[in-house]
């Protein structure tokens, strides 16, 4: 299984790729072996990070959705100069806001004080998808508020928008004059109506497996234009899989294990049904198999483009 893995990532690296993974949640229990609450295997969350080296990620960002996860992250990031992280409160966290009365201010310090590696204000936005989590007016109402942190410490946006384009696009719009440094929407799989409005309010366009599921996905993918677009894995979520209109696109395959075996489990396969950094390589497969391109040329151009946003300074 080790050999597989090796395999594939020399392949990668003769190609001489390099990526930025703009989100994953590397907070997340699943890197301490606990799923649900329960022991499976080892924590291997620095196995994961070696494995994401290995293919040519250079840099990712630690996706942060509420003041719990700060700590933890920052924690996570402090050990390597290649980890950076979001501070913000998820549009499903929202919430929160209500039983803190200084929850923004509290974000506000954990900015301070962890100047340089905070690279963007997020994951903040909105989400309708999930309202039994928190409702439309909570989540408008706070995501605006943290516009204000992006406007005191001129940081880009790391967003989040589901099945709320025309509420997400007025306070975007009501709100220019805090937002100077643009940002990204992550996870995208909207309309290209919606992409290319986004865009012309000066936003990017992350994409990952979640954003890659149909084939009206990749028809949307097809049409966005290259110096708009991010990589990410919002690992462990959004692996592509067999079922994927994406997946025939994919070249770069690594083995598997369910995390339930443990005689089998190692450090550096993957487990089964956890996404890691290291699939980054099968995003860009993706969309250069959509759109008919070079690989090499188009993963130059969206790491170019990452780099403008979140590390130009």
């Amino acid at each position: 299984m080790i050999k597989f893995f090796q395999r594939s990532v020399s392949l990668i690296n003769q190609r001489k790729m390099k990526f930025i993974d703009i989100g994953a949640n590397l907070t997340d229990e699943v890197y301490d072996g606990r799923y649900s609450g329960s022991r499976k295997h080892e924590i291997d969350r620095q196995q994961v990070l070696d494995k994401a080296w290995n293919v040519g990620v250079e840099k990712i960002i630690l996706t942060v959705g509420s003041i719990l996860e700060c700590a933890p992250a920052f924690k996570i990031a402090s050990n390597d100069d290649r980890l950076f992280c979001t501070t913000g409160c998820h549009p499903t966290r929202c919430g929160e806001f209500l039983v803190d009365s200084e929850y923004l201010n509290k974000l506000d310090q954990q900015i301070e004080e962890n100047i340089g590696k905070v690279v963007a204000i997020g994951e903040i936005g909105l989400d309708y998808d999930r309202l039994h989590f928190c409702e439309p007016d909570i989540q408008k109402k706070y995501f605006e508020k943290q516009l204000e942190l992006a406007d005191k410490y001129d940081l880009p946006l790391f967003l989040h928008c589901r099945n709320a384009h025309d509420d997400f696009i007025k306070i975007i719009e009501n709100n220019k004059s805090k937002i100077r440094r643009g940002g990204v929407v992550h996870t995208y799989d909207g309309t290209l109506e919606h992409a290319n409005k986004l865009i012309e309010m000066g936003f990017h366009i992350g994409l990952n497996g979640c954003s890659l599921k149909t084939e009206a996905n990749l028809e949307v993918v097809k049409n966005l234009p290259n110096d708009k677009i991010m990589l990410e894995t919002d690992a462990p979520w959004c692996e592509i899989r067999p079922t994927h209109a994406s997946y025939k696109y994919v070249k770069t395959k690594f083995e598997t294990v369910k995390k339930q075996n443990k005689q089998k489990w190692q450090k550096d396969v993957l487990v089964v049904g956890r996404n890691e950094p290291c699939t980054i390589v099968q995003v860009l497969e993706v969309i250069a198999g959509v759109k008919g391109e070079d690989a090499e040329k188009l993963g130059e151009i969206f790491y170019n483009n990452t780099m403008k946003v979140f590390f130009s300074d």
